[in-house]
């Protein structure tokens, strides 16, 4: 893997019967009874097929309605905490029509992720409420694939495991196996239990992706706006844990190839007045981040240049940032900054700038488009870059499909609340 330093760009036994010494009539009986037999067979053999797609049907559409009512739930629970006033009212609406636009898309991911035998939905990794995860596997998996672990974002309130079923369905096209972690949101947890969730759920892929055909050893994570903070936080956990003495760990850092942070926030001393300003109002944000004493704890660009942590900076894997210089939610500059410390902490970094993108076009309006993405292109090759059957097949890979209309995208992008 090439160093990522100081680079800056622009931019899923049988018995055998000797029917010879049988007499004729007992040979005629056993030919009737035989075919008598393969009738019933075949008849209980089809009712138990029906029975079990019925039963599978019915599971199914039982998932459907829980995680929609999980959905509703989230929306009214955060509404409860931002209160309705005429900005979030506006905030609400504009939300709906984007939802609205993007709905070609969504329908068609919404039928893949409840339908497809190649997701397995809601494994459990923990004992807490959220502690589930999503697997998409590839079509075929005939060796150990590599991993994506994918921390959804949702301004540590709305976060859902299921918005990371677009990147499922794609990576998954291209051969790489797609965790996404559930955790804890707001006020059901803070952010220690978010981190403790986000770890915890690392851990059982790093140890139990063998099972459905994963290679442990080649494990990336990424995490997208609140999660690419969460999974930030669990990562140098995890480092400053595995460079002290005596502390027991379930998996190990050095599993994790390399971090994708995209449109993260990483001062959260930074952020407060800002996402006062849009809407996440102060009180809440900082009861999310358990009172303004621990704000300097839960940021990431701060942790790294405490010198007592310093043995523990060799450890991280390589962290790649991407963000886009139009996004308004977390500025550029969040990641700019955090790349910075990272690299005079002596951190392996990279920092990539989308000119143009705003904070939801990297992850969710592109993708939706189709075809060439630059951070899509970018993750597929760095995870395939040791793998040349598998680069010689990304090669001829067809364009990734349109799901949604480039007009009804541009819309979307012009009333995004986000």
């Amino acid at each position: 893997m090439t160093t990522l330093i100081d680079r800056r760009r622009i931019i899923p036994a049988a018995v055998d019967l000797d029917t010879k010494s049988l007499p004729d009539s007992n040979l005629h009986n056993n030919n009737h009874h035989h075919e008598k037999h393969h009738q019933v067979a075949g008849k209980n053999s089809h009712h138990r097929h029906r029975l079990a797609r019925q039963r599978s049907f019915r599971k199914d559409i039982g998932h459907v309605a829980t995680e929609t009512y999980l959905i509703t739930r989230l929306t009214f629970t955060l509404l409860q905490y931002l209160g309705i006033g005429y900005r979030w009212i506006t905030r609400f609406l504009a939300l709906a029509c984007y939802a609205m636009l993007l709905m070609p898309g969504f329908l068609q991911v919404a039928f893949y992720y409840f339908f497809s035998s190649k997701v397995k939905r809601s494994i459990v990794y923990g004992d807490q409420p959220r502690n589930r995860l999503d697997l998409y596997l590839p079509t075929n998996i005939h060796k150990p694939m590599p991993v994506m672990i994918f921390v959804t974002g949702g301004a540590w309130i709305i976060g859902y495991k299921a918005w990371g079923s677009l990147l499922g369905l794609q990576l998954a096209e291209r051969d790489i196996i797609v965790a996404c972690i559930d955790y804890r949101n707001f006020p059901q947890g803070t952010i220690s239990d978010m981190v403790k969730d986000t770890s915890q759920g690392i851990s059982f892929v790093v140890n139990n992706i063998a099972n459905y055909g994963g290679d442990p050893n080649r494990i990336y994570l990424m995490g997208q706006s609140a999660g690419a903070h969460i999974a930030s936080c669990a990562l140098l956990d995890q480092a400053i844990k595995e460079s002290g003495k005596g502390e027991n760990v379930s998996w190990s850092i050095s599993q994790i190839r390399a971090y994708f942070g995209l449109s993260g926030g990483y001062n959260l001393l930074d952020l407060v007045d800002h996402f006062d300003n849009r809407g996440l109002y102060r009180s809440i944000f900082l009861s999310i981040m358990e009172g303004e004493h621990s704000l300097k704890k839960f940021s990431p660009e701060f942790r790294i240049q405490d010198p007592l942590i310093k043995d523990s900076i060799p450890l991280l894997p390589p962290i790649i940032l991407f963000h886009g210089t139009d996004d308004y939610s977390i500025p550029p500059v969040a990641s700019e900054r955090f790349a910075s410390a990272l690299k005079e902490a002596g951190a392996r970094a990279e920092l990539i700038l989308c000119d143009g993108k705003t904070h939801t076009d990297l992850f969710l309006q592109d993708p939706l488009r189709g075809g060439k993405d630059q951070l899509f292109d970018y993750a597929v090759a760095l995870i395939h870059c040791d793998d040349k059957d598998a680069i010689a097949k990304d090669a001829i890979a067809p364009p990734r499909r349109r799901l949604v209309p480039e007009i009804l995208l541009k819309f979307a992008r012009k009333i995004s609340p986000f």
